[in-house]
Protein backbone atom coordinates (compact mmCIF):
# COMPACT_ATOMS: atom_id res chain seq x y z
CA UNK A 1 0.00 0.00 0.00
CA UNK A 2 2.63 2.47 1.15
CA UNK A 3 4.82 3.45 -1.51
CA UNK A 4 3.11 1.39 -4.16
CA UNK A 5 -0.31 2.82 -4.46
CA UNK A 6 -0.12 5.14 -2.14
CA UNK A 7 2.63 8.19 -1.12
CA UNK A 8 1.79 8.71 2.44
CA UNK A 9 5.86 9.45 3.06
CA UNK A 10 5.05 12.80 4.14
CA UNK A 11 2.67 11.30 7.09
CA UNK A 12 4.89 7.94 7.85
CA UNK A 13 7.64 10.72 8.49
CA UNK A 14 5.68 13.22 10.51
CA UNK A 15 4.62 10.11 13.02
CA UNK A 16 7.81 8.88 13.18
CA UNK A 17 9.10 12.38 14.04
CA UNK A 18 6.35 13.26 16.37
CA UNK A 19 7.39 9.88 18.52
CA UNK A 20 10.97 10.76 18.39
CA UNK A 21 10.84 14.43 19.42
CA UNK A 22 8.33 13.14 22.22
CA UNK A 23 11.13 10.70 23.61
CA UNK A 24 13.30 13.20 23.43
CA UNK A 25 14.84 12.66 20.06
CA UNK A 26 15.91 14.82 17.27
CA UNK A 27 13.82 14.36 13.79
CA UNK A 28 15.18 12.44 11.52
CA UNK A 29 15.16 13.74 7.59
CA UNK A 30 12.45 12.29 5.61
CA UNK A 31 14.40 10.73 2.52
CA UNK A 32 17.01 8.92 4.90
CA UNK A 33 14.24 7.93 7.29
CA UNK A 34 11.70 6.42 4.43
CA UNK A 35 15.19 4.38 2.65
CA UNK A 36 15.28 2.93 6.47
CA UNK A 37 11.48 2.28 6.89
CA UNK A 38 11.77 -0.55 4.14
CA UNK A 39 15.27 -1.48 4.98
CA UNK A 40 14.72 -5.43 6.04
CA UNK A 41 18.46 -5.84 7.57
CA UNK A 42 18.24 -3.10 9.97
CA UNK A 43 16.33 -3.34 13.66
CA UNK A 44 13.58 -0.82 13.03
CA UNK A 45 13.02 0.14 16.71
CA UNK A 46 16.98 0.54 17.18
CA UNK A 47 17.25 3.12 14.11
CA UNK A 48 14.17 5.18 14.74
CA UNK A 49 14.12 5.20 18.12
CA UNK A 50 17.23 4.06 20.11
CA UNK A 51 15.86 0.60 21.75
CA UNK A 52 16.04 -2.97 21.12
CA UNK A 53 12.24 -3.62 20.71
CA UNK A 54 9.48 -1.14 20.43
CA UNK A 55 8.08 0.44 23.71
CA UNK A 56 4.55 0.58 24.68
CA UNK A 57 5.13 4.16 24.96
CA UNK A 58 6.48 4.66 21.25
CA UNK A 59 3.68 2.29 20.28
CA UNK A 60 0.68 4.69 21.94
CA UNK A 61 2.65 8.00 20.63
CA UNK A 62 2.67 6.42 17.05
CA UNK A 63 -0.62 5.49 16.78
CA UNK A 64 -2.36 8.81 19.02
CA UNK A 65 -0.42 10.55 15.65
CA UNK A 66 -1.03 8.63 13.25
CA UNK A 67 -4.91 7.70 14.21
CA UNK A 68 -5.35 11.75 13.76
CA UNK A 69 -3.04 12.16 10.78
CA UNK A 70 -3.08 9.19 8.74
CA UNK A 71 -5.56 10.38 5.58
CA UNK A 72 -3.72 14.12 5.81
CA UNK A 73 -1.72 15.12 3.09
CA UNK A 74 -1.82 11.21 1.47
CA UNK A 75 -2.49 10.60 -2.40
CA UNK A 76 -2.57 8.30 -4.90
CA UNK A 77 0.73 7.80 -7.27
CA UNK A 78 -0.52 8.84 -10.86
CA UNK A 79 -2.19 6.64 -12.86
CA UNK A 80 -3.08 4.21 -9.90
CA UNK A 81 -6.46 4.17 -10.21
CA UNK A 82 -6.88 4.00 -13.47
CA UNK A 83 -4.24 0.60 -13.18
CA UNK A 84 -6.80 -0.90 -10.00
CA UNK A 85 -9.43 -0.38 -12.75
CA UNK A 86 -8.43 -2.01 -15.46
CA UNK A 87 -6.41 -4.98 -13.47
CA UNK A 88 -9.54 -5.50 -11.44
CA UNK A 89 -11.90 -6.89 -14.46
CA UNK A 90 -9.16 -9.73 -14.58
CA UNK A 91 -7.59 -10.34 -11.54
CA UNK A 92 -8.31 -10.70 -7.74
CA UNK A 93 -6.93 -7.70 -5.70
CA UNK A 94 -5.59 -7.82 -2.30
CA UNK A 95 -3.53 -5.24 0.44
CA UNK A 96 -0.57 -6.87 2.47
CA UNK A 97 0.79 -3.62 4.53
CA UNK A 98 3.05 -3.60 7.39
CA UNK A 99 0.19 -0.69 8.80
CA UNK A 100 -2.64 -1.81 10.80
CA UNK A 101 -5.57 -3.21 8.87
CA UNK A 102 -7.65 -0.44 10.47
CA UNK A 103 -5.44 2.35 9.34
CA UNK A 104 -5.15 0.52 6.00
CA UNK A 105 -9.06 1.00 5.45
CA UNK A 106 -9.29 4.64 6.52
CA UNK A 107 -7.31 5.39 3.87
CA UNK A 108 -7.90 3.34 1.14
CA UNK A 109 -11.86 4.76 1.70
CA UNK A 110 -10.86 8.14 1.59
CA UNK A 111 -9.00 7.79 -1.44
CA UNK A 112 -11.97 5.90 -2.95
CA UNK A 113 -10.18 3.13 -3.78
CA UNK A 114 -11.19 0.08 -1.27
CA UNK A 115 -13.58 -0.77 -3.83
CA UNK A 116 -11.11 -2.16 -5.99
CA UNK A 117 -9.80 -4.67 -3.05
CA UNK A 118 -11.01 -8.30 -2.28
CA UNK A 119 -8.92 -8.74 0.97
CA UNK A 120 -6.54 -6.28 2.73
CA UNK A 121 -4.49 -8.10 5.87
CA UNK A 122 -2.05 -5.80 8.14
CA UNK A 123 0.70 -6.20 10.50
CA UNK A 124 -2.09 -6.56 13.14
CA UNK A 125 -3.53 -9.76 11.36
CA UNK A 126 -0.09 -12.48 11.60
CA UNK A 127 2.24 -13.05 13.64
CA UNK A 128 5.56 -12.05 11.56
CA UNK A 129 4.94 -8.71 9.54
CA UNK A 130 7.19 -8.48 6.12
CA UNK A 131 9.91 -9.31 5.44
CA UNK A 132 8.22 -12.39 6.92
CA UNK A 133 5.84 -14.26 4.23
CA UNK A 134 3.25 -14.89 6.82
CA UNK A 135 0.55 -12.21 4.85
CA UNK A 136 1.11 -13.79 1.29
CA UNK A 137 0.61 -17.09 2.73
CA UNK A 138 -2.39 -15.89 4.40
CA UNK A 139 -3.98 -13.92 1.48
CA UNK A 140 -2.79 -17.74 -0.68
CA UNK A 141 -5.55 -19.31 2.07
CA UNK A 142 -8.15 -16.50 1.78
CA UNK A 143 -8.37 -16.91 -1.92
CA UNK A 144 -7.65 -20.59 -2.31
CA UNK A 145 -5.00 -19.71 -4.83
CA UNK A 146 -2.27 -21.08 -5.75
CA UNK A 147 1.74 -19.27 -5.12
CA UNK A 148 2.14 -19.87 -8.98
CA UNK A 149 -1.22 -17.83 -9.72
CA UNK A 150 -0.42 -15.14 -7.76
CA UNK A 151 2.16 -12.15 -7.87
CA UNK A 152 3.14 -9.53 -5.07
CA UNK A 153 3.98 -5.80 -6.19
CA UNK A 154 5.71 -3.91 -3.99
CA UNK A 155 8.23 -1.22 -3.58
CA UNK A 156 10.55 -2.78 -1.28
CA UNK A 157 12.71 -5.46 -0.44
CA UNK A 158 10.87 -6.21 2.75
CA UNK A 159 8.01 -6.82 -0.26
CA UNK A 160 10.58 -8.72 -2.40
CA UNK A 161 11.75 -11.43 0.41
CA UNK A 162 7.32 -11.84 1.65
CA UNK A 163 6.93 -12.73 -1.99
CA UNK A 164 9.83 -14.99 -2.72
CA UNK A 165 9.52 -16.44 1.24
CA UNK A 166 5.68 -18.15 -0.46
CA UNK A 167 7.16 -19.10 -3.16
CA UNK A 168 5.28 -16.00 -5.62
CA UNK A 169 6.49 -13.62 -8.02
CA UNK A 170 7.50 -10.50 -7.29
CA UNK A 171 7.31 -7.61 -8.85
CA UNK A 172 9.56 -4.42 -7.72
CA UNK A 173 8.82 -0.67 -8.81
CA UNK A 174 10.91 2.21 -8.19
CA UNK A 175 8.37 5.18 -7.74
CA UNK A 176 8.05 4.41 -3.34
CA UNK A 177 10.46 5.46 -0.87
CA UNK A 178 13.37 3.66 -1.98
CA UNK A 179 15.49 4.43 -5.13
CA UNK A 180 16.75 1.36 -6.65
CA UNK A 181 19.57 0.86 -9.49
CA UNK A 182 18.66 1.55 -12.84
CA UNK A 183 17.57 -2.11 -14.05
CA UNK A 184 16.40 -3.36 -10.80
CA UNK A 185 12.65 -2.06 -9.94
CA UNK A 186 9.96 -1.06 -12.71
CA UNK A 187 10.18 2.96 -13.32
CA UNK A 188 6.64 3.57 -14.28
CA UNK A 189 3.10 2.32 -14.16
CA UNK A 190 2.31 2.29 -17.48
CA UNK A 191 5.23 -0.74 -17.32
CA UNK A 192 3.76 -2.17 -14.36
CA UNK A 193 0.28 -2.36 -16.19
CA UNK A 194 1.36 -4.05 -19.69
CA UNK A 195 3.71 -6.54 -17.30
CA UNK A 196 0.60 -7.72 -15.89
CA UNK A 197 -1.82 -7.82 -18.46
CA UNK A 198 0.10 -10.09 -20.42
CA UNK A 199 0.52 -13.10 -17.36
Amino acid sequence: MDGTLIDSGNVITNTINFVRVNIGLEPIEKTTLLTQLNNPDINAADFFYGTDEFTQEQTELFTQYYDQHCISDIMLYDGIEDLLKELSKDFKLSIATNASVQFASKMLKYLNIDRYFNFTIGACSVKNPKPYPDMVIKTLKYFNVDAKDAIVVGDSYKDKKAALGANVDFILVDWGFTNFDDNEAIKSIDTLKAILLNK
